[in-house]
């Protein structure tokens, strides 16, 4: 399963830290993070809940940008 979130990140760089740490998020397939739409697109493992891997994922990527926000 597929999901897009709305996120808020201030540089490219960190956007593409913050992806990378999404891709090793356990639940987490893979991810891909647009800095130019702030948009993230995260692909989830099967069986895996979007409601509780999120939470995870927007603290692996406050670790990078404390100030980062995923919208979901």
């Amino acid at each position: 399963m597929k999901k897009n979130y709305k996120i808020e990140v201030d540089c490219a760089n960190c956007a593409n830290l913050m992806e990378e740490a999404t891709k090793k998020t356990q639940g987490v397939k893979n991810a891909v993070v647009n800095f130019m739409t702030l948009k993230m697109q995260v692909e989830f493992e099967d069986g895996a809940d979007a409601k509780e891997v999120m939470p995870r994922v927007l603290e692996t990527c406050r670790k990078i940008e404390p100030d980062c926000e995923i919208y979901f």
